[in-house]
């Protein structure tokens, strides 16, 4: 199963998991899942960090190399392709990282790891969370 991770459910997985709902957690450390984060959350936490609204334990380059080393995180780049799936999303949710983040788990055909409400409200997108 391909898992995309919403920043949030990223970062409580590297720094409390237990935050996360047992089912999420026994998914993500299945050997069939692989875990994805996608550029758009690096640019999220960039973001967040800069306005001082997010402060990390560690640096989040560290953070993401450790999960590559140790959990076999894939990074996913933001292509044109996911993009254009950006058109097959109704204008529920304004924020621009969920909606590149559900844009990009639509077009890799991944469940979207998140517990954000709004996202369920897009019925074509595969949400993990309880």
């Amino acid at each position: 199963m391909k898992l995309l991770f919403d920043t949030h459910a990223f970062l409580w997985w590297t720094s409390s998991p237990e935050r996360l709902p047992s089912t999420v957690v026994e998914q993500l450390c299945s050997p069939q899942s692989e875990l994805y984060l996608s550029a758009a959350s690096a640019w999220e936490v960039r973001i967040k960090e800069q306005l001082n609204r997010l402060s990390l334990s560690e640096p989040w380059q560290n953070i993401v190399d450790r999960e590559v080393a140790h959990n076999g995180l894939q990074l996913l780049p933001i292509s044109f392709f996911h993009t254009n799936h950006l058109l097959h999303l109704q204008p529920l949710h304004k924020d621009p990282f969920d909606r590149m983040l559900m844009a990009q788990s639509l077009a890799e055909e991944m469940f979207l790891v998140s517990g954000d409400t709004w996202i369920r409200s897009y019925p074509k997108i595969r949400v993990l969370w309880s």
